[in-house]
């Protein structure tokens, strides 16, 4: 009989936001005229900018001739989109990246696991707490950690918390490591770092050959000046850090699949003889390998975001969540319920109101405000007591949300 990877069963509960959809199915399903507000999950809501839009049927319907047929791609992505992007999101930052040093994807969030592929097993990762759980969840997976504590932390890694006492910039790990995730604006607590932060980071890896994933998902939501869109910002960062990028909520591609990853040729490992090695090789093989590469249409679309007119009608889609972010949050802090993020993110990151735990106040927003967030707690044991709300809604829908949440928790 063909045997399992035990490592899987170490997980010990569901991925997080399907226990939501669990949770929120029974509910209405015992409660079926109850009007639910999903402010959980990040999912976009908005349509497509129409410029992207064209750009998608125009790459279909060349699909549909002879002369304009697609088939196979290039596995990295087409060289009329990696140099668009480098062009039009990196050069403004100062940044200068060759086109060998930038990989299409059908997300990032595939690619945050995926990188895992082209590092060995023995090497130590330090992981934020809390997190986007699929850096945790993807590293326990592979056989990286042993079982969890009774707190839910993974024997193995070593894992930064994300405080109000550090202000949600975690602390330099005091033991070496040799891989750290970083995600900038941070998912869940929707809060930035300086380039002065960024800097120890970056100080630090190069001075213990560690590497940094850098997720900048939310790169796109930055509105205040200065804080760095990309960690090659950093002096530095292109000697240790692997960056991910993702069209799913700058673009409204959540449904459409679509990110990046750079990996400069510059960034190294060691092989078991302690030779040298560049990760952009390893990850040109593996993806060679294992990818064919994002659709033809997929590709022609993203290029379209950074046209002049696709661009303008994409940020305008980002200023409208984002705008739902100043609603939730001002409305959080009229009601007197202390909060963080919304500025920068799509993301607000709240306390508990009443010492409420963040599964308990997740079923009594449900039952009593028919709202829908995400416990703290799914993110790690750090995110006890907190809860995230998500920008991305009709913004009817977040005006009545957050009525809804003063009217029950307002003082």
């Amino acid at each position: 009989m063909a045997h399992i990877n035990d490592h899987y069963l170490k997980l010990k509960a569901g991925y997080l936001f399907p226990e939501i959809g669990r949770r929120v199915r029974e509910f209405t399903t015992a409660n079926p005229e109850a009007k639910v507000i999903r402010l959980g999950i990040g999912d976009v809501t908005r349509p497509l900018a129409p410029a992207v839009l064209k750009a998608f049927h125009e790459a279909i319907d060349d699909l549909g001739t002879t002369e304009n047929f697609h088939g196979y791609g290039p596995e990295q992505g087409y060289d009329w989109l990696i140099n668009t992007i480098i062009d039009k999101s990196y050069k403004p930052l100062g940044v200068e990246l060759k086109t060998s040093e930038m990989f299409i994807s059908d997300g990032s969030k595939c690619d945050c696991a995926n990188i895992l592929d082209i590092f060995a097993l023995d090497n130590k990762v330090a992981i934020g707490d809390p997190v986007y759980p699929v850096y945790n969840d993807t590293n326990v997976m592979v056989g990286r950690t042993g079982e969890a504590d009774e707190k839910g932390y993974y024997k193995g890694i070593v894992y930064m918390p994300f405080t109000e006492a550090n202000n949600f910039i975690p602390d330099l790990p005091k033991e070496k490591v040799d891989i750290i995730y970083l995600c900038f604006p941070n998912n869940p607590t929707g809060t930035v770092a300086s380039k002065e932060e960024l800097q120890k980071w970056v100080d630090y890896a190069n001075a213990n050959d560690a590497v940094i994933f850098y997720d900048a998902a939310y790169e796109a939501f930055i509105t205040t000046p200065g804080i760095p869109h990309s960690i090659y910002e950093i002096e530095g960062a292109k000697k240790c850090a692997i960056e991910f990028r993702s069209f799913s909520k700058t673009a409204g591609f959540t449904g459409v699949r679509c990110g990046l990853v750079v990996v400069p040729e510059a960034v190294m490992g060691t092989t078991e003889q302690g030779e040298k090695y560049s990760f952009n090789k390893l990850w040109n093989r593996r993806t060679s390998t294992k990818f064919n590469g994002a659709s033809y249409p997929v590709q022609r679309a993203a290029a379209a975001v950074y046209s002049e007119e696709g661009w303008q009608q994409t940020k305008e889609i980002i200023d409208y969540y984002m705008d739902n972010a100043r609603i939730i949050r001002e409305g959080l802090q009229a009601a007197g319920i202390a909060c963080y993020g919304g500025v920068d993110a799509p993301y607000i990151w709240l306390k508990t109101p009443a010492g409420l735990s963040s599964w308990d106040f997740f079923d009594k927003l449900l039952q009593e405000c028919h709202v829908v967030g995400t416990p703290g707690s799914g993110f790690g044991p750090s995110g006890e007591g907190y809860f995230r709300l998500s920008a991305f809604g009709d913004k009817d829908k977040v005006i009545e949300a957050v009525d809804r949440i003063k009217k029950k928790w307002g003082k």
